[in-house]
């Protein structure tokens, strides 16, 4: 159960940002980096770390700006669910869960990695762009997320939990939303 909650925090900060989960995850294992990553851990550590490092410098600074962001959801939406297993069973690896649950694992996070990123471009488009503080929030509790998913799973997994709950809340506002939007403009409403 410790390694599923661990799991769900890392996925969770996929669905954030892509490339700094995975180079925060390399450097919290500092003596064997990327070993325990799949596909990751078939490429030389240097130029993980090279492209790593640079893809999330791109993405801190980027995603201040208006242009910025719409070019990041794009990469974000198509690469969060792949990020998001490759985390989920990266940490179960680590964590030395039982090898017939890592691939519904990895599933799962990266669904939940999806859903994450799904409602952020939804409100991206809902607000026109999203306030700097939620973006310093979110650049923030990524790296956090990523930092519990080993030393403390069940806190991280309750975070991510909680997002979760706040994805399934936000789909019902954008429906209220959206209704009214329907009833402003006076098109006939469908039946529920």
């Amino acid at each position: 159960m410790i390694g599923l909650l661990a799991a769900l925090s890392a996925s969770a900060a996929a669905g954030m940002r892509i490339a700094l989960p995975l180079l925060v995850i390399g450097l919290l294992q500092s003596n064997n980096l990327w070993y325990s990553v799949p596909i990751l851990s078939q490429i030389q550590p240097q130029v993980v770390l090279g492209v790593l490092t640079s893809w999330s410098l791109f993405e801190i600074f980027a995603s201040k700006k208006l242009v910025g962001q719409r070019v990041l959801q794009i990469v974000q939406l198509i690469f969060s669910p792949i990020v998001g297993a490759i985390m989920g069973i990266a940490v179960v690896r680590i964590a030395g869960a039982p090898s017939q649950l890592i691939w519904i694992i990895g599933v799962v996070g990266g669904l939940l990695a999806l859903v994450l990123q799904l409602v952020k471009v939804g409100w991206f488009y809902r607000l026109r762009g999203l306030p700097i503080w939620i973006v310093l929030l979110e650049d923030a509790l990524c790296i956090f997320l990523v930092i519990f998913s080993f030393k403390a799973p069940k806190s991280g997994g309750l975070i991510a939990l909680i997002l979760l709950w706040l994805a399934i809340r936000s789909s019902s506002h954008w429906y209220q939303w959206y209704r009214g939007k329907e009833r402003s403009r006076g098109r006939p409403q469908q039946p529920d």
